[in-house]
Parts: C-alpha cells; sequence; structure tokens
C-alpha cells in the first residue's frame, strides 16, 4: 500500500508555499497514468473512415496524371462518338443488311474500349503510385488495418469513375446528335436501350477501374499492373478469338471485355456475346471486379509494405 509524503517547499516568486509530492504520493505521475496518456495519443492519431476518404480523395486529386487521365478519357470518347457519328451511313446499312436495329445509344459511347484502358490506368495508378514513393507506408502508419485504405480508394475511384463516364457521354452525345437527327437515331432518356448503354458503360469503367485497383494491390508495380490490366482486356480476348476451339471461345465469352458486350451490343453491329445473356454479363463482369479486389484486400493483410 503507498504511502504519501508531502513536503512544504519554501515560497516561491508568487509569495506561496507550494506542495512537492514524492514519488510513493498518488499526486505523482506512476506508469499506469502514462500508460493510459499513451493509450490516448495513439487513439487520437488514428483515423476515423471518413478521414480516411478524405486523405485518399486529396491524394487523388493532387496529382497531374489524375487529370491528364480523366482528360484524356473525355477526350478520346468524344472523338470516337465523331467518328463514329460521321461514319453512321455505314453502319446503318450493316445494320439493314443484317436485319438488325441501330441505337443512336451506341454510337454516342462507341469508344469505350478505348475509354477503359484510361480508366483501368488510372485504377492501377491510385494504389502502385503509393508503393513507387513510398508513401504507402506512411499510409499504412496511420491505418495499421490496410482494408479501410483500400476500400476508401475504391470509394473515391467509384466517384470519380462515374463523373468522368457522364461527362464523356455528354460529350459524345453533343458531337454526335447532328449526324444522329438524320437517321432519327437520337437517343431518349425514356428508352430503356439507352439507359442500358450509358448505365452498362458506367459499370464496365467501375468494373476495370477495381479490377486494376485490386491487382495494383497484389503485384505493387505500375507498369506490371498497367501491363497485366491491358493484357486481361483486350490482348488476351483479341488473342484468343482467333483460337477456333470451341472451349477457348467459351473462355474468351467469359473474358471481361467480350463479357461487357454482352449488355452493350445492343443491336450486335458493334460486336455481340453469343455464350452470355446481358443480366450473365454483368454478374461476369461483377465477379471479375470482385475477385481482383478481395485478392487485393488479401495481400494487403498478409504482405509487408
Amino acid at each position: 500500500m503507498s504511502t504519501t509524503t508531502t513536503t512544504t517547499s519554501p515560497a516561491g516568486p508568487g509569495g506561496g508555499a507550494s506542495a512537492v509530492a514524492r514519488p510513493g504520493s498518488p499526486t505523482a505521475t506512476g506508469p499506469g497514468k502514462a500508460g493510459t496518456v499513451g493509450a490516448a495519443s495513439v487513439g487520437a492519431a488514428r483515423l476515423s473512415f471518413l478521414g480516411v476518404m478524405r486523405g485518399e480523395w486529396i491524394k487523388l486529386l493532387s496529382l497531374r496524371s489524375t487529370w491528364w487521365t480523366m482528360g484524356i478519357t473525355v477526350a478520346v470518347m468524344t472523338l470516337l462518338a465523331l467518328a463514329q457519328a460521321s461514319s453512321l451511313q455505314y453502319f446503318a446499312e450493316d445494320a439493314a443488311a443484317a436485319g438488325a436495329t441501330l441505337y443512336g445509344a451506341e454510337i454516342v459511347i462507341g469508344g469505350y474500349q478505348f475509354g477503359t484502358v484510361t480508366i483501368a490506368v488510372l485504377g492501377a495508378l491510385l494504389m502502385t503510385g503509393e508503393y513507387s514513393t513510398g508513401m504507402i507506408r506512411s499510409t499504412f502508419a496511420a491505418v495499421p488495418s490496410r482494408l479501410p485504405v483500400l476500400v476508401a480508394k475504391a470509394l473515391v475511384l467509384v466517384v470519380l469513375t462515374v463523373v468522368v463516364s457522364a461527362v464523356s457521354i455528354l460529350g459524345g452525345y453533343l458531337v454526335a446528335r447532328p449526324f444522329l437527327e438524320d437517321y432519327g437515331l437520337v437517343p431518349s432518356l425514356g428508352d430503356a436501350t439507352t439507359w442500358q448503354a450509358f448505365g452498362g458503360m458506367t459499370f464496365f469503367f467501375v468494373a476495370a477501374a477495381f479490377i486494376a485497383l485490386g491487382l495494383g494491390a497484389v503485384l505493387r508495380h505500375t507498369a506490371g499492373t498497367i501491363t497485366t490490366v491491358l493484357g486481361l482486356l483486350l490482348l488476351l480476348p483479341g488473342v484468343l478469338q482467333f483460337v477456333q476451339i470451341d472451349w477457348v471461345q467459351d473462355l474468351v465469352a467469359v473474358l471481361p471485355l467480350p463479357a461487357a458486350v454482352s449488355f452493350l451490343g445492343l443491336s450486335e453491329v458493334f460486336g455481340s456475346n453469343e455464350v452470355l445473356t446481358a443480366w450473365e454479363g454483368v454478374a461476369v463482369v461483377g465477379a471479375w471486379a470482385a475477385v481482383a479486389l478481395v485478392a487485393g484486400a488479401v495481400s494487403l493483410r498478409r504482405r509487408d509494405a
């Protein structure tokens, strides 16, 4: 049982006596109190999830590569929509020859395959950029559980991707409309196929960004991640389509881009997927994104930064 020993020191400059607590006194700061103060400091230093989100948003928007990527995506989508709209006569003839109905929304989003590339690059850079600079160590020091970092990156990526998709669609619509009016193909918001095209493109952009983000967490290298993602999205289906073996073609059908064609190829003039229905394509694309994010989460938890 500790005892309290208090002595009175001589009067200080203010003229009053001051009490001095001995080490055994309860008024002294003991190990228990020091531990409490230390724990409080650590708790105060931990970021809330909103704080993590705010930090990821600031990091994303402070990079020049983010703005360049967004600008390139909008520019490419708009220019390709203009190019396809100016060649609308040939597409209309192809649709008529095939007995298919051509939709104006397909023309507006005609550059989505190239837009997917830039969006995937953005998703990769959001994760691998921190590894290349070493900033990821500071991030994980502030958020030791790590998974909130991945979730926050995914959420800010969704917001940015949706905004870029909307601006790209608007740009494509404005430049294509004069050509679409001549054929009565101006997309109507009251048409379900319009929402299928515009919403489907946005969904595919988000999924491609998630695939790149998850693979970035696994590979942790910018060039390797971008190469792998582009190989999965573009190179692999492009090469395998020449292998005319049934099971290979079935495999190609469930790769991300061909699966997306199942719900983005409205008239089949711009491609089709004979294996998957539209909703099956949505499920397959979503599964690719989910698997990539889960793999990234496992990698973050089990490997050192």
